[in-house]
């Protein structure tokens, strides 16, 4: 399945698309007080390193846009994704709209190792 075949749906907690065999790729998410917290990005996988998750997060930043959001990315992906889209930082928190990529580099790197806790 290539990045520009994907079908892109979405649910109040969840943004995803299901994939050629039948499993899902998403973004969980919520939004309180006009801020969109992206939670957890996962791609099965068979299914990674093609531009999926990125698509995914595309569509949550489209979505934060149109409803007048700010971003909270709390899944190490997501800081990923704003520190190699600088364009899109101005959707960001306040706190860190005007991040250096080496602040949010260090935010990744400590959401990598929360997450990699949880799965033990």
């Amino acid at each position: 399945m290539e990045k520009k075949d994907l079908e892109i749906k979405h649910t109040s907690r969840v943004i995803y698309t299901v994939l050629d065999n039948g499993s899902k790729a998403y973004v969980k998410y919520s939004v309180n007080n006009g801020i969109m917290v992206l939670e957890e990005t996962y791609v099965p996988e068979p299914f990674r390193g093609r531009g999926i998750a990125s698509s995914l997060l595309d569509y949550a930043v489209e979505m934060a846009e149109k409803n007048n959001w700010v971003i909270n990315p709390h899944c190490s992906y997501a800081i990923s994704y704003f520190i190699k889209n600088r364009d899109k930082r101005k959707l960001l928190i306040p706190e860190l709209r005007n991040a250096s990529d080496d602040e949010l580099n260090r935010l990744m790197m400590k959401r990598r190792e929360e997450e990699a806790r949880k799965r033990l």
